[in-house]
């Protein structure tokens, strides 16, 4: 991990793929708000849902520019990548896919099958989100295998 973030550019786009995504999740859940002037509150019921966003934030910004670095290093290797990359887009993605009133709102136009995925985005929200983490600390644990292994061949 030191490796990889020694570099700048990877510290950087750690942190901008952090706030970036605490940001996006958090207004879409409503926990942020941009105007008339910018709020930031999080009911005391709802704190663990903050708490899981704050966690696959913060994953997703440790296990991204992993996988960059490592597909940049292993460029003439194609099969020894593996599904890391992907696996970090998943995990991000589930925890956004429960994304609060506003995705309920968008997901409730599609008739039927909307609010059926409504009530169990509702019901799993919770969930979701801790399958992501352990989704993202998956992909971590492997990538940082994956990086050790390949330095100690060097």
């Amino acid at each position: 991990m030191r490796l990889v973030f020694s570099n700048y550019s990877y510290a950087s786009l750690a942190v901008a793929i952090f706030v970036g995504l605490l940001m996006f999740l958090s207004s879409l859940s409503e926990y942020v708000f941009f105007t008339p002037s910018f709020v930031f509150y999080i009911p005391y019921d709802r704190l663990i849902g903050f708490i899981l966003i704050l966690t696959v934030s913060f994953l997703s910004g440790l296990v991204i520019p992993m996988n960059v670095y490592r597909i940049k290093t292993m460029q003439n290797k194609p099969k020894r990548i593996g599904g890391s990359f992907i696996g970090s887009i998943i995990g991000a993605s589930a925890g956004a896919c429960s994304c609060g009133p506003v995705g309920f709102a968008i997901i409730s136009t599609f008739g039927t099958i909307g609010g059926v995925a409504t009530s169990l985005l509702t019901t799993y929200e919770i969930p979701l989100r801790i399958l992501s983490t352990a989704i993202l600390l998956y992909v971590y644990y492997t990538t940082d295998k994956s990086l050790s292994i390949t330095y100690k061949i060097r």
